[in-house]
């Protein structure tokens, strides 16, 4: 009897041994799904929140989805992020879904690094493009098909010191404004306060000639990267403007101090810096003494009301062995809205989504932290602009170009030269330097 019980015994823990090792090799395997991103903002403010955002999305979606698991590594800063994902890529290492900078945007969907998201779009039923904004999606399109999804958006928009208007005699301007209507408001601001002989109330900071080229229709460059347009009448026509505004300053270099102590009537500004310095602890520390707000940017015959869109953008590989996880997963980031709200909620950009933009939720969000009196860009305003924004090139050396040029232009006035010669040669440099 003794014998038998032990046989049994060494029978069931060999049953039970096997059974280990048969679950161990045939048991479901763990997905993995690599995601690549960068820690603090996109925009050039600060934010401690970056990772609470993907956090919880992940979290939902690995509840949502048992057996997978969605990796990322955290630290990458913004500024090493575009060199950290093309080493992954050089090492055959590419997250399966991936943040996509402006510089990087061109390069991965011409080489083929981001899949063409148009057959995924097609074949899901649940999913309509037209829920985004359409600039913030335009944003994520080459060659007229979409290679990634925007997850975050920022306009930019003109910063109005209402104060200093007021103290003028002078109404906030319309969403609809006009150069004319900006000169004029410039030219009334514009003078010595304490009567000592100098100037010490100004126009604007910052408000240059790209700014004034936008709003009057100009296409500085194509999307590619090949030709640029910088000797055509609009252009010229903004750049003689953006100059008349600033030598109301009467030779003075205004600055941001000027600003930030209300001594300037206008400042463009984005959409993020809005919502950084709007609220506490920003609003005591920076712009204590005067109210603001923000509008649109005035426009010209030729053009419209119109300002940069900026958007963050996110991409499948066209490589990832999980296609349909990757799928869910960029649309849990950037289609679904209880994310998108999250935007509002630890972020400093705009959803990508209108419903959640035009929702009560979203306005309370915004308003919350705002100083008593302060009011929220006006949501038809806001709407307008991100539906008619403007997309700016995406192609690699986009920046130091349109910095050359910056460069170009403010010597062309202070060494007195022909402004449309000028303008053609640089173009003709420029052109040459983007084809070669």
């Amino acid at each position: 009897m003794k014998k038998k019980r032990v046989c049994l015994g060494i029978l069931f823990l060999l049953v039970i041994a096997g059974s280990v090792v048969l679950y161990k090799v045939f048991r479901p395997k763990e997905i993995v799904l690599e995601f690549g991103m960068f820690a603090g903002s996109n925009w050039d403010v600060e934010n401690p929140n970056s990772y609470v955002i993907i956090d919880q999305a992940i979290q939902e979606f690995e509840q949502e989805h048992p057996g997978v698991k969605i990796h990322y590594y955290s630290g990458v800063s913004r500024e090493d992020y575009s060199e950290w994902l093309s080493r992954k890529l050089l090492n055959g290492e590419m997250p399966d879904i991936f943040m996509v900078l402006d510089e990087d945007f061109h390069k991965f969907s011409s080489m083929g690094v981001m899949k063409n998201l148009e057959n995924l779009i097609e074949k899901d039923q649940t999913f309509d493009r037209g829920a985004f904004y359409e600039t913030a999606l335009a944003a994520g399109q080459y060659q007229e098909k979409q290679y990634a999804f925007p997850y975050e958006t920022v306009p930019m928009l003109m910063f109005v010191n209402k104060t200093l208007l007021e103290q003028e005699g002078i109404q906030m301007p319309d969403a609809d404004w006009n150069w004319e209507d900006l000169y004029e408001i410039c030219r009334r601001v514009t003078r010595d306060t304490d009567g000592d002989g100098m100037l010490d109330q100004f126009a604007t900071y910052n408000y240059s000639w790209l700014e004034a080229a936008y709003s009057n229709g100009v296409k500085l460059f194509d999307m590619d990267g090949k030709t640029c347009n910088l000797s055509g009448a609009e252009t010229q026509e903004a750049i003689l403007f953006a100059e008349k505004i600033t030598a109301l300053n009467g030779g003075h270099k205004v600055t941001q101090e000027d600003f930030n102590s209300g001594k300037v009537a206008f400042m463009p500004l984005s959409f993020a810096k809005y919502r950084t310095y709007k609220n506490y602890p920003y609003k005591i520390r920076k712009y204590k003494d005067f109210q603001w707000d923000c509008t649109t940017f005035p426009s010209q015959k030729r053009g419209d009301n119109k300002s940069i869109v900026d958007s963050l953008l996110v991409g499948i590989s066209s490589r990832t062995k999980q296609e349909d996880l990757a799928w869910e997963f960029l649309k849990k980031l950037t289609y679904e809205e209880k994310t998108q709200m999250k935007i509002l909620q630890y972020s400093q950009g705009a959803s990508v989504l209108r419903k959640v933009m035009n929702s009560k939720e979203a306005e309370e969000i915004l308003q919350k932290d705002i100083v008593k009196g302060g009011q929220i860009i006006n949501v038809q305003v806001f709407n307008d602009i991100l539906e008619n924004g403007i997309i700016t090139p995406k192609f690699a050396n986009y920046q130091q170009v349109l910095s050359l040029a910056d460069s170009e232009i403010s010597s062309m006035f202070d060494e007195n030269k022909n402004i449309e010669s000028s303008l053609k040669k640089l173009q003709r440099s420029i052109e040459d330097y983007l084809q070669n």
